[in-house]
């Protein structure tokens, strides 16, 4: 929650300070980043799936009746998968850790629209740190920064103009002798009535 999107909702600036106050004094422990329960939640469903797989592996070779050496083949065949499997869970938690990261960045520095953003990256250059940072992800993103900044939201807020905000005279307009600039619906009517 922030103070801006209260306050454009009408309420005033310090009551919205306040909200927010007591929003963040809320949640503040409780409050667990989308990223990090993504992370466990998809941890936990991996793991049950490799206790399932080895279970139906255990009772597949109580069921055989082969001899001593080919049990010892499908054994080291079942080890060899398993550290295999154990290697593609790691790498899928890295990824999820890393993109959880990133996302978090993005939102932080004000991205717009971070699927855009990240297609501009080169996240092979990525690599997750032991202190929960991404190598190389500061000055990724800083270089879009630079080269994109209107995939981020601006620090200043810039009222949008509605209806005719400008007037290009034409001809000797706005010179001696010409119209001024028309400021009333009747001059405006004039105006383009004159000169279309």
């Amino acid at each position: 929650m922030k103070k801006e999107e209260i306050t454009a909702l009408g309420i005033s600036e310090e009551l919205a300070e306040k909200v927010v106050k007591l929003h963040d004094d809320e949640i503040n422990g409780a409050f667990i980043p989308k990223h990090r329960f993504d992370e466990v939640n998809n941890a936990k469903k991996a793991l049950e799936d490799t206790v399932k797989e080895r279970d139906k592996q255990l009772e597949t070779l109580k069921k055989s009746d082969a001899d001593v050496d080919a049990l010892k083949q499908q054994i080291a065949d079942l080890q060899t998968a398993n550290k295999e499997a154990a290697k593609a869970h790691e790498a899928e938690m890295v990824k999820l850790k890393t993109d959880g990261i990133i996302e978090s960045v993005l939102a932080s520095a004000g991205a717009k629209n971070s699927k855009a953003i990240r297609a501009l990256f080169d996240e092979s250059n990525f690599k997750l740190q032991e202190d929960g940072t991404v190598f190389g992800l500061k000055e990724a993103l800083s270089a879009v920064q630079k080269s994109d900044p209107y995939l981020f939201e601006s620090k200043e807020t810039k009222p949008e103009p509605k209806g005719m905000t400008s007037y290009e005279p034409k001809g000797d307009e706005g010179k001696t002798g010409g119209m001024a600039q028309p400021s009333t619906y009747a001059q405006w009517c004039e105006h383009f009535a004159n000169n279309n």
